[in-house]
């Protein structure tokens, strides 16, 4: 028997997040408890018993695509967290650069709201603005939680680097909103230093991510312990 050489698969709904570019976004779910995320069901997904008894969990796994990432892919591939320079084959790796350009993460359940179609707010999100989603799973911590296993290059959570706000930063988050939400998402995405591990080193270079309407201008200070620290340079609406 062969398999079949194409499967076709329908979204059921896509992600409404924090995060409009893919540039910035933490490399794993969890790692920016304070990003806000919310799944918007599709029809004929969005109808409410589809997620009849969903709340009882805490945490789902997403099946989604990497829409944004190129078709084309390789056999091997540059993980960030081995300085962007040594190589890994894509399947033992979490490279978005994939195949089928699927992706899984683990996400926390924070609302159900089931008044217009079907919607699911979502804390701890790694995923951009309009991702296409496949598919939903509770999340079982007695079956999917392994303490023991080995994790290979990556055995533990990435240091998070300090982060500091110039005054002129500070005076722009003081008029915003939303700033009591909006502190924690810059500190918590900044402190994954998601410069692009080649071009550390560069201290000079501002750079820009995007976070809900903001560009965060920031760049990286090296003190003379010879720790990072990640400085807000400017919040700028766009």
């Amino acid at each position: 028997m062969h398999a079949p050489t194409a499967l076709p698969m329908t979204p059921i709904g896509h992600i409404a997040s924090d995060f409009p570019d893919k540039f910035g976004i933490p490399r794993q779910p969890g790692l920016a408890e304070a990003a806000r995320a919310r799944l918007v069901l599709a029809p004929p997904f969005d109808d409410p018993l589809a997620v009849r008894g969903l709340e009882a969990f805490s945490h789902l796994w997403l099946t989604f695509v990497f829409h944004l990432s190129p078709e084309r892919w390789t056999p091997l591939v540059r993980p960030p967290r081995l300085g962007g320079n040594a190589r890994v084959g894509v399947f033992a790796s979490r490279s978005t650069h994939r195949p089928n350009r699927l992706g899984l993460s683990l996400v926390e359940l924070v609302a159900i709201d089931t008044s217009a179609g079907v919607s699911l707010t979502l804390r701890g999100a790694d995923l951009v603005d309009g991702t296409p989603v496949l598919d939903i799973k509770p999340y079982l911590p007695w079956a999917e939680a392994r303490p023991e296993a080995r994790a290979g290059f990556a055995p533990e959570a990435p240091a998070a680097r300090p982060v500091h706000f110039t005054r002129d930063a500070e005076a722009a988050l003081a008029a915003r909103t939303d700033r009591d939400t909006l502190r924690p998402l810059i500190t918590q995405v900044l402190a994954q230093d998601p410069r692009p591990a080649y071009r550390r080193g560069a201290e000079a270079r501002v750079y820009g991510v995007r976070l809900r309407d903001l560009d965060v201008r920031f760049r990286a200070l090296t003190g003379a312990d010879g720790d990072t620290a990640l400085e807000v340079v400017e919040i700028v609406a766009v």
